[in-house]
């Protein structure tokens, strides 16, 4: 069986994409700006992506939909974060058209967010 980049190689992709759900986080870590911050700076350290510009950290919407969300553009493409607050879930994707290892982006984010569980998906762009 191949690994991961020799699929990617083999297949000459043009980019991938992960989606990480991260299940019963810290809550304090889901409503803190400054949390957010070094989540996203972490996490684009781990998988060894470089940063285009500052992240944008907002929280909005209404009732059990308000929270924060986060987006990082990176030289390769972007990050995009939302947390649930009532369910103290993160849900992060990434999309680069440099190859990273999704499961080091998984686990750098469940232990950052200190989540029970976590679950990720992947595709290639082709």
């Amino acid at each position: 069986m191949s690994s991961l980049r020799e699929e990617y190689d083999e297949h000459q992709c043009w980019g991938m994409a992960a989606s990480i759900n991260l299940y019963h986080c810290h809550p304090q870590h889901i409503k803190d700006p400054k949390k957010i911050q070094a989540l996203v700076d972490g996490l684009v350290a781990e998988i060894k992506m470089t940063k285009f510009g500052p992240a944008m950290i907002q929280r909005f919407a209404e009732g059990t939909l308000e929270g924060y969300s986060a987006m990082q553009f990176i030289e390769t493409s972007s990050i995009t974060m939302h947390f649930d607050e009532t369910k103290n879930r993160a849900f992060i994707d990434i999309f680069s058209c440099k190859f990273f290892e999704p499961q080091t982006a998984e686990d750098f984010c469940k232990k950052f967010l200190q989540a029970d569980r976590a679950q990720t998906r992947h595709y290639f762009r082709h």
